[in-house]
């Protein structure tokens, strides 16, 4: 429930949420995610796209950050292992690293009660993206938390 209190000019709406209970375990397994190092270049995630369908495997979540140089790709992949092997092979320049996948059935509600429930935890978001399927026909965000 929301409730408006006025602070000098402006006014702060201040919303209850029911959270979850919460653990001090996760369940359920981590998703491995591949931070791919690319020049900034046009085409150059191209080919790394096309170089993953070459073994049948698929971008199921991406999101790029770029500067002058460069660009890092952040990919969750069909099949990891596949990938890792792949990029060695090819002398791919990545790093690996675990990434939380929540799915997320209402993220008007659902959204706030996850971040509220790791601020709680005291865990830090360092960056969050959507996937690009729907494995059940609900949103999904891959978290790296620390």
């Amino acid at each position: 429930m929301a409730r408006p209190s006025k602070v000098g000019r402006g006014v702060i709406i201040q919303m209850t949420v029911n959270l979850p209970e919460t653990t001090s375990k996760m369940e359920g397994p981590l998703v491995k995610q591949f931070s791919v190092f690319l020049p900034n270049k046009v085409g150059a995630m191209l080919e790394v796209v096309k170089l993953l369908n070459t073994q049948n495997t698929h971008v199921v979540a991406l999101s790029v950050s770029e500067s002058t140089d460069s660009a890092i790709a952040r990919i969750i992949a069909s099949d990891p292992a596949r990938v890792e092997k792949l990029f060695r092979e090819r002398n791919v320049p990545f790093g690996v690293s675990q990434v939380v996948v929540v799915e997320m059935r209402e993220v008007a509600t659902q959204l706030v009660k996850l971040l509220a429930a790791l601020v709680m935890a005291e865990v830090n978001v360092h960056f969050a993206y959507p996937l690009l399927i729907r494995p059940r026909g609900f949103a999904t965000i891959a978290l790296h938390v620390d």
